[in-house]
């Protein structure tokens, strides 16, 4: 009893100490020798406040959201000169890319999922996290106000305003349902781990429903229709996790139904995956058809009841069909938070929040946005031309000689990124090409530009500008860049590496944020993946889909969550997806 007693007020110790552990464990690596530790670093959201107040110096960081670009920012953040607080309803950050495998049981949902607090615990920096949601914010005064996501009575304590120096908004974005009537009450949706437990949970009550021996064959049929909206990358797979579920598992568990199952993909455009290549679209167009999945083009939804759904086909027919199940994947919209301060900052006219080139919100100090919620609005050539001819012109002749254009070539093309591009696409090796076609058959040293040339030898160089897609590898990149600006501020004030500034002196303090097109994959089903990898290589079949456990694996954001997918994705082949309903 003493023994049990011992360890028991042991345990308790350091349970209730957890800094002593660190003081063993460097006891017992000197040999014994005595080391002093004190920890000086608070990670309770309560002492926030006062952990400011004591160190005045430090810069006060705001991040909002815990998606894929605010995870990222708070992973690659290594300058201890912040004091960072993190704000978002949702405590733990969600690997998206593998929701479809949750809505089947292919992958557990608490194995794509990592606490907050666990990520910023590792850092040693001063970030602190706060359940609670962004309803204002006030770029005026430098505030944002919030209101806790608890639902406990918190005695009118439930909103507060919390200052800032710097803002990062990283918030995302919302289902877009483009107001069609009834997609908000009937539809599923797919962008949080909720949603995909939901589905998961109605996904077996349409089996069980269709089970109960008193219902005619109309009533299993329907109870057993999918449908799914949107031929983009989350509805093809989730259309492939549901046919694969069906087919290897659902037959054994429910053999007296499973021919009664329809799974449908309705998409309004002419072909799914267009954001794809071509040769991956036509094969999994095919390969569905092959699989019996009912693939509806052309066909735009007008209208969800609780009963049926309706389509206007491209003649302009309206067409009804019965569901047990409708799952809602067409794209994104801003949340009402970025919608009114897009009001407060005069872009109202804009769809999603527009930053310049270095993640700064257009018409705010000091105020970042990244992600879903926010776009590059990348700066024309055009409208710059003047200023870019009269920095180039040094010796203020009115015209430019091919030497001139070379020694700033770097940083239009850094600025610019169209310039290159619109190069690549022409199949030229240099701007100095450029012009040369635009003069003729002149020699390439006695090429000489007016203002009126050089427009119009780049006239049509802005037709190249693209908006990035809305995707978590963009966000994740974005996080990464926007951390390392943060992490080289003082430095870079010193030395600027960015850009010569066209319309100012000097240098910009950092490069433009540039995205890097690392591939994507589609997962079809049937253990069949197709990628789309730089350099336009295209791949489809089964390597494929080992090159996406591969990669899927090696992004989780912690050890834990990499073992966990790898574990469930092992335990799949062997004992099957798990077709409970908890």
């Amino acid at each position: 009893m003493r023994s049990s007693t011992f360890f028991e007020r042991f345990s308790r110790t350091f349970h209730d100490h957890p800094s002593l552990v660190k003081l063993l464990v460097v006891f017992t690596v000197t040999g014994g020798s005595l080391v002093a530790s004190a920890e000086s670093k608070s990670y309770d959201g309560m002492n926030v406040v006062n952990s400011h107040e004591a160190d005045s110096k430090k810069k006060k960081v705001v991040v909002l959201g815990t998606g894929w670009a605010g995870t990222s920012f708070l992973k690659n953040l290594k300058n201890s000169a912040y004091d960072v607080q993190v704000l978002s309803p949702r405590n733990y950050f969600a690997f998206t890319p593998l929701l479809p495998s949750v809505t089947c049981g292919t992958v557990e949902a608490r194995s794509v999922v990592e606490p907050v607090r666990r990520i910023i615990r590792k850092k040693h920096l001063d970030i602190h996290y706060c359940e609670a949601e962004c309803f204002k914010i006030d770029a005026q005064n430098k505030k944002v106000y919030c209101r806790s996501a608890q639902d406990t009575n918190l005695k009118g304590e439930e909103e507060f305003a919390v200052d800032y120096d710097y803002l990062v908004i990283a918030v995302g974005a919302r289902v877009n349902t483009f107001n069609t009537p009834g997609v908000e009450e009937h539809c599923h949706f797919l962008k949080e781990v909720e949603d995909a437990q939901k589905i998961r949970r109605t996904v077996m009550d349409c089996f069980e429903r269709a089970s109960i021996p008193t219902l005619s064959d109309e009533e299993r049929k329907k109870a057993l229709q999918f449908v799914i909206v949107g031929g983009g990358p989350t509805g093809v797979e989730f259309a492939a996790e549901l046919h694969d579920f069906v087919n290897e598992d659902i037959v054994k568990l429910y053999p007296q139904v499973k021919d009664l199952v329809k799974i449908t993909l309705l998409e309004a455009g002419g072909h799914i995956l267009n954001m794809f290549d071509k040769r991956i679209t036509a094969f999994a167009e095919k390969k569905f058809q092959r699989d019996g999945i009912e693939l509806k083009t052309g066909s735009m939804v007008v209208k969800v009841s609780d009963t049926e759904i309706s389509t206007k086909e491209r003649s302009g027919e309206i067409s009804s069909m019965p569901y047990g199940m409708v799952v809602w994947s067409t794209g994104i919209a801003s949340r009402p938070l970025i919608m009114d301060f897009m009001k407060q900052i005069g872009q109202a006219n804009r769809r999603v929040l527009a930053t310049d080139e270095w993640l700064r919100v257009e018409g705010c100090e000091n105020v970042y946005a990244m992600g879903d919620c926010a776009t590059i609005n990348q700066r024309k050539v055009m409208e710059d031309i003047s200023a870019i001819f009269r920095k180039a012109d040094k010796d203020n002749s009115g015209t430019l000689t091919v030497k001139e254009v070379q020694e700033v070539i770097d940083d239009i093309c850094e600025r610019y990124p169209q310039v290159e591009l619109y190069l690549k696409n022409k199949q030229m090796n240099s701007i100095v090409d450029l012009l040369k076609e635009s003069k003729g058959d002149v020699a390439k040293e006695s090429i000489e530009l007016d203002i009126e040339e050089l427009k119009k030898a780049l006239s049509e160089v802005d037709s190249q500008m693209k908006n990035l897609p809305a995707t978590a590898q963009v966000a994740a990149q974005q996080g990464v860049y926007l951390a390392d600006c943060f992490n080289r501020m003082e430095e870079a004030e010193n030395n600027p590496e960015g850009p010569l500034r066209f319309r100012g002196e000097g240098r910009h303090k950092f490069r433009p944020f540039r995205y890097r097109h690392l591939g994507q994959f589609a997962p079809l089903g049937g253990e069949q993946t197709a990628a789309q990898l730089p350099g336009d290589w295209v791949s489809i079949g089964r390597s494929s889909q080992w090159l996406w456990y591969s990669v899927y694996a090696s992004k989780q954001v912690s050890w834990r969550t990499r073992v966990l997918v790898v574990f469930d994705w092992s335990k799949r082949f062997v004992f099957g997806r798990d077709s409970s309903r908890i």
